[in-house]
Formats: structure tokens, sequence, C-alpha cells
């Protein structure tokens, strides 16, 4: 399941946000007031910037009796001040008949005149068979103010006539999702808005596609999702025993939490934690990744023994040398007129540590320049080369994304320490440090794979790399490296190329400013100077003797 809590760790989260709790009623009132969740909706859609928004939540939290208030604050309004109808579309005569009595009880609530609530049949005529004429059961309630809302049990193709909002509720278990959404888009060329609200149904539904497009930049429309757990902390439990007169305590909401998992079962995460069901499926197609390995980029390994660390200095700087040379060349050729960024995930015994360096030219389109995979390679020279490669492009550094798991922290402090650390995505400094979750890989690998999809992406041509991709599955819906690892036995492979590019186009998306950052001057204690000899002997390892760019290593 994607919520790691159990139950004693939901009971303790609970307690701790909520030690001093008055009665819900003191503080609610009548229960006409919307729960956080509810009231975020509520505020995007009184945005005037947000014409469509799509929803992805839980199910049964009420998002729906949040719409319904939305509906009536649009119905009631006179035309001048952005009053317009309001149409309900779902699957089910219940749900639309569940709509209309929330907008009835919020019209009592607002106290606004409502001149009647009634049933009344829609004609929905077939285009194929012009002759045919379906009647549809549907609600309205019509207000003083000259419009109505108007709640259906299907979608019926006269929608095209109309204008207002629409409000399409579990979107994904609608029929003909995609012709309905273009005929309520056609809305918005009067002021009118779509609000497009819907617990999963596979990730392959245009429901879940569409958020994809949304969170890959592909579309312009806004976006919220609450999962049961967001919904919790807004005060779900609580409105919940407000409304049937019981004292609310952690253990009881622990409980609460704990049962609705266990009814779902295996659905829990499809239906309360809004991740699509799917198996685990291929991420990335061969074909796709493989047309988009065109450009020139070299690909450096260094593989070092296991007594690397036992062996004396000169053996050292021998094994390293055809490593440190071959890189030297790589960033001497460097063209400095594109922007760059870079991506680090960190391995040191298990896995490999792998670079990649990405340009972006004035078109945004993102290629690979360079990338290099370290197996058995100490901290320390770790630190050393990828000194080298931000150094060799630092003029022209937009960002720089580390795997801060385990000890790729101390790699990604110690960068920070030199070209700035990012404590987010739109802050300061050219290095962040990434802390993986399933939120930051739902986020973050859409907009990889619409770089594949869209054509600006292009990587060096290489077969582990294109092995790696591909070992990128969809668990439940999220992209993610499946902790088998692939290969021969001392040289097995775990998707660690795909990590390294994500961060690398992670990196390439921070939000870019020109950046001057000076590192704190530091005196050596007497204890660092006696290390010199050790630390020179490192650096040494890895200078460039007469490298045409100073201070690289």
């Amino acid at each position: 399941m994607s919520s790691p809590l159990t139950k004693a760790d939901w009971t303790e989260l609970r307690r701790a946000s909520m030690t001093a709790i008055d009665r819900i009623a003191d503080q609610v009132g009548l229960p006409n007031v919307l729960l956080g969740y509810q009231s975020r909706a509520v505020g995007l859609l009184e945005s005037t910037a947000i014409r469509v928004l799509f929803i992805e939540k839980s199910r049964r939290i009420g998002m729906t009796w949040g719409l319904a208030s939305y509906a009536v604050l649009r119905a009631a309004r006179e035309k001048s001040a952005g009053g317009m109808d309001a149409m309900y579309i779902s699957y089910s005569q219940e749900m639309t008949r569940e709509f209309i009595d929330a907008c009835a009880m919020w019209a009592r609530a607002y106290a606004v005149a409502a001149l009647s609530e009634d049933e009344f049949l829609f004609e929905d005529t077939d285009p194929a068979d012009p002759a045919e004429t379906r009647h549809i059961q549907a609600f309205r309630i019509r207000f003083a103010s000259g419009f109505e809302i108007l709640a259906l049990s299907s979608a019926p193709r006269s929608l095209r006539g109309k204008q207002g909002v629409v409000i399409i509720d579990e979107a994904a278990f609608v029929d003909q999702l995609a012709e309905l959404l273009k005929a309520a888009l056609a809305f918005l060329m009067w002021g009118g808005q779509v609000v497009v609200c819907s617990t999963h149904d596979g990730s392959d539904n245009p429901f879940n596609i569409a958020v994809q497009d949304i969170l890959a930049g592909r579309s312009k429309y806004a976006h919220l999702r609450v999962d049961l757990d967001d919904a919790l902390k807004d005060g779900l439990y609580e409105r919940i025993c407000l409304v049937q007169g019981r004292a609310w305590s952690p253990e009881g909401e622990a409980a609460f939490r704990q049962d609705i998992i266990d009814f779902y079962g295996e659905g829990a995460d499809e239906e309360l934690f809004c991740i699509p069901a799917m198996g685990s499926g291929t991420w990335l197609a061969a074909p796709l990744i493989e047309a988009r390995m065109t450009a020139d980029a070299p690909v450096l390994r260094l593989d070092l023994p296991r007594d690397f660390l036992h062996l004396d200095r000169l053996a050292q700087r021998i094994l390293v040398a055809p490593f440190r040379d071959a890189l030297e060349a790589v960033l001497e050729d460097l063209d400095l007129s594109p922007l760059y960024a870079f991506g680090f995930d960190f391995g040191r015994v298990s896995d490999l540590t792998v670079g990649c360096l990405l340009s972006i030219d004035k078109r945004l389109t993102r290629r690979e320049v360079l990338s290099f995979e370290l197996r058995g390679v100490p901290g320390e020279e770790q630190k050393a080369i990828v000194k080298a490669v931000l150094s060799a492009v630092q003029t022209r550094l937009v960002g720089a994304a580390f795997d801060a798991t385990g000890m790729g922290w101390t790699v990604a402090e110690d960068m920070g320490r030199r070209f700035g650390l990012r404590e987010d995505p739109e802050g300061a400094g050219l290095v962040m440090a990434v802390h993986f979750s399933e939120t930051w890989y739902r986020l973050e690998m859409p907009p990889l794979k619409a770089a594949f999809e869209d054509e600006t992406l292009f990587l060096g041509r290489d077969a582990d790399h294109l092995s790696d991709l591909r070992a990128v599955k969809l668990i439940r819906g999220i992209p993610r490296v499946p902790p088998v690892r692939e290969g021969e036995k001392g040289k097995k492979r775990h998707g660690d190329y795909a990590i390294a590019l994500a961060l690398a186009h992670f990196a390439s998306r921070m939000q870019w400013r020109e950046f001057g950052y000076e590192p704190v001057p530091h005196s050596p204690s007497r204890f660092e100077e006696r290390g010199a000899e050790d630390r020179d002997s490192l650096d040494g390892a890895f200078r460039l003797a007469g490298s045409r760019r100073k201070g690289l290593w």
C-alpha cells in the first residue's frame, strides 16, 4: 500500500497535531463550513485564472458536497457578478439526486432564494439516428437570479447548446469521457468553467491520462489531489464525529482510517490514495528510447578494485589516470553557450554512481553531453569528480539535483558548500538535495516521459542506459525502479542511469535565476593541516595537469 503509516503512527500524528481540541461544534457552528480541501477546491474555482480544474480524490470524502456549495454560489449570483448556470453530470441517477439535495441544503444555509426544485425530462438525440429521442430524467433548482443548477444522470449531446459551469463527477466512470470533455470545453469560449472530479479507475483511463498530461506540463489546466490522509488531516473524521454526535479521539480516527483501508483491501491504493491501478508494466517503450538516443554524449566508466584504498598512492593514480584523462578531454571541449543541468545518483557498494550532464538550448531542448558511471569508487574521489564537472560549467549551470539518500547526502552537502545549497525548487542556490518519495516520483517522472514523447530530450546511445530506462516500471500507477537488481553477479544494475537522468531533467526544470555564490572562507585547523598531505595526494590523483580551465579539481 502506498501509505506507510500504521494505525499507531496515525494515532500519534493526529494526537500531536490536535493536542488541544475544543468541541468541533463550537469551532464550526452550523455544518455549513467547508473543510480545508473543499475550501481549496472552491477557492481555485473562484479564481478568474482557473478555467478548467481536474481533481483526483479519495472515495467518499465529501468533495461533491463542497462542489455543490460552489454551484449554488455561482447560480445564485446576478450575471453582472459572474452568475451563470451550473450543470452537474455523473454516471448514476443516485449521484445526481444527492447533488441536488446538497445544493438545496447550501441554498438554505446561504439563505439564497431558490424558486423551485423539480424533475423534468431532457431529450437527447442520437446524431446517427435523428428520429430516435431518448428521454433522460434530470433534476433542477431555479434561482431568483434567473440561473439554475441542472443535474443530469448521463451526458446529453445537447450540452453543446448550453453555457455555464460544468461539473463532471466521478469522471473516470462516465461513458465516453473524451467526447463529453469536448462538449464541455466549448463552454470556455464564453467564460464558462469545467470541473472534472473523480476517483481513479485504472491508469489507462482517459481521466488519468488527462491528469498525467497536466503533471507533465503538456496541459495548462489546474490540478488538485486529495487522498484519504489529506482529508483526515483537514478534519474529515472530526466532521463525521460531529454529525454522528461522537467524541473525537486520535485512537478513534486511527481505527476509522484502518477500517476503511481494510475494507477496500487491495483496492485501497486506487480508491483511497489516488493511485490508479495497473500491473507493473514497462514505463518507456524501447523504440521510443532508442529514437531519442541521437546525441553525441560520451559515457565514461571507472571501475576500481575492492582493495583500492589499500594500494599505495602511485598504484591509485595509475588506476584513475585513464578516466581522469578522458574526463579532462570532454570537459575541455564543452561548449559554454548553452545552459546546463546535472543529475547525480549515488552508489558505493551494491549500486553504481551515475552522473548525467544535460545542455539546454534556446528552444529548451535538453541534450545529454556527458554521463559517467563509477563502481567501487570511494566517496572522496566521487566528490572530486563531481566538483570538476560542475566547475567546468559553473557559469552556465542552472541547477544540479543530487540523490540525498544515505551517503549521497554528503556529496550534495559538500557541493552545496561550493556552489550554493538550494532548500526548495523555487529557492536560491544551484545544488538541490532530493529525498526520494512516492510523491516525488508521481510528480517529477511524468515530465521526463513527456520529454521523450515530445522530442525535447536527446541522449547518447548506450545499451546499459537503454536497459536502465526499460527497468522503470509502473508500480501501482507510479513510475519507479523495482527493488530487483539485474545483470551478472558483481556487476548488477538497478536502473541507476534512469534515476540520474530523472534528477538531471528535474534540475533543468527548477526555477532559473542568475546566482552569484562565494563559499565561506575557510582557515584550516592544525588537525586539518596535518591531513593536508593526504588531501594533496587525493587531489593529485584527479588534478588535470596543464588544464586550460583552472580550478576544476
